[in-house]
């Protein structure tokens, strides 16, 4: 009975202790449930943070592979084609010799990566931001100064995809680049200046650049106008170029186009104000060669008036060690001007030695002069040969008082001949200029303008 009882009691001891072990084992299994669910409730918020892939991704399965390399990567090169849609040309500079164009530049390749089910066959069209997801050509501007890709309201960027992996990839652009222009003909000249395309990277063993439709693959906006320029010709053509042994041949295309000045604009700025120079120089031949001051300052001042037309039209235009069209007009036209000053200052000096030898054939001797001469000359401007024109007077120096009482007597004797001279020129004035004229002026009225046409005869069926 004893022993049973013992039994008894351990059996019970035990159960009560399975009893509250297996109460703890419970409670701790719920506790680690609530702890569970709640980390996994933070998981949840943590992971609605994260940015799942866009729908288009998904279809076009971009994840899925390495656009790092181009389409066909080890085989064939890909065909980029090209078309161009020139909108506007900004600015022609002659100075910086380079122009600026915006223009539509649009790409077309395949790419079968891209390729996505279709029951409608309809593309799919995207913005700038898969861009940077997917391969596209590296196309560049050779010989750019600067460029931009438009950005106002938003990027100027479109790519669109077709089921069969056909990608259009198209950009509104503004770039500056270089012309190399030839001013020899300046102003009457036309510039050929040309915008080449090319891929960066990709020789002609992995990407071929062609245009898309051939030469229907360049258009140009009609309204496209410039102030100095008419636009002659627009034509698009492809070529190689070769960079060293490791780089290899590329593909290149250009845009060509040829530019005529306007050259009504050089002819009233310069050409005609250089014209009117000479021809204004030449009013001095039929000055009297005794007016001085009237003959010189005239001369002067064509002078310094073509200097300034010079100066204007080499101000506007790039330091060019060669002569331009222009300059050999502008240059000639100067030479005219300048040789009428030469040609009065030879007529004076002549003038000036035919004075004195008339002058010591009327009798001057040691101690006589003549008064008259020179004061005519002083009081009309004009030289007189003519012995009836003055009355010749001289008196001799032979004391004080003999000089004193021949300058009381020769008072009256030039107050006469002062009188008689302004009579004498009256209904005259043109006679005397005629008479008085030197024969370098008769020839120069002549010679001047007809060298000048014949100058600008040659000069315009030469350069037009």
């Amino acid at each position: 009975v004893l022993s049973a009882f013992w039994r008894f009691g351990y059996w019970l001891v035990w159960a009560v202790n399975q009893s509250i072990l297996s109460h703890i084992h419970r409670y701790n299994l719920q506790g680690n449930k609530r702890r569970y669910s709640k980390r996994e409730i933070k998981m949840r918020k943590l992971d609605s943070t994260k940015v799942r892939p866009l729908k288009s991704e998904q279809l076009l399965r971009i994840e899925d592979h390495d656009f790092a390399m181009r389409p066909g990567f080890g085989g064939s090169p890909i065909p980029v084609g090209i078309d161009v849609q020139v909108e506007s040309i900004d600015s022609i500079s002659e100075v910086d010799m380079d122009f600026t164009m915006t223009l539509y530049l649009r790409h077309y390749w395949k790419d079968e990566r891209l390729s996505f089910p279709s029951t409608k066959n309809r593309s799919m069209t995207f913005d700038g931001r898969l861009i940077k997801k997917i391969w596209v050509p590296d196309v560049f501007f050779v010989h750019s100064k600067r460029s931009f890709i438009h950005d106002t309201t938003m990027e100027n960027v479109m790519l669109r995809v077709y089921p069969d992996g056909n990608v259009l990839f198209s950009l509104r652009i503004t770039v500056s680049a270089m012309c190399f222009m030839d001013f020899s003909r300046f102003p009457l000249d036309t510039q050929n200046c040309s915008l080449e395309l090319e891929s960066y990277a990709y020789n002609e063993d992995d990407l071929m650049l062609y245009w898309k439709h051939g030469n229907e693959s360049l258009s140009i906006d009609e309204h496209i106008s410039l102030s100095q320029f008419f636009i002659e010709e627009f034509s698009a053509s492809s070529g190689l170029a070769f960079y060293s042994s490791t780089a290899g041949w590329y593909n290149r295309l250009f845009i060509n186009f040829a530019l005529r000045r306007h050259i009504f604009f050089f002819v009233l700025q310069s050409y005609f104000p250089a014209m009117l120079m000479v021809m204004l120089s030449w009013v001095s031949f039929w000055i009297d060669r005794r007016a001085v001051p009237a003959r010189v300052s005239l001369g002067i001042t064509t002078v310094l008036t073509m200097s300034t037309i010079i100066t204007g039209v080499s101000a506007s235009m790039p330091q060019v060690s060669y002569i331009k069209a222009v300059d050999v007009y502008l240059w000639i036209s100067f030479l005219f001007v300048f040789l009428s000053v030469i040609e009065y200052a030879a007529v004076n000096y002549l003038t000036t030695a035919e004075e004195r030898k008339q002058l010591k054939k009327r009798g001057k001797v040691s101690g006589m002069y003549n008064i008259d001469a020179v004061q005519a000359m002083a009081f009309d401007g004009c030289y007189h040969d003519s012995e009836a024109d003055i009355d010749m007077t001289t008196f001799t120096v032979h004391s004080e008082e003999s000089s004193a009482r021949g300058r009381a007597a020769s008072i009256p004797n030039l107050d006469a001949t002062r009188v008689k001279r302004k009579r004498s020129l009256k209904g005259n004035v043109g006679r005397i200029i005629l008479q008085n004229n030197h024969v370098i002026d008769t020839y120069s009225r002549i010679i001047f303008p007809t060298v000048y046409i014949v100058f600008n005869f040659f000069y315009w069926g030469l350069y037009v």
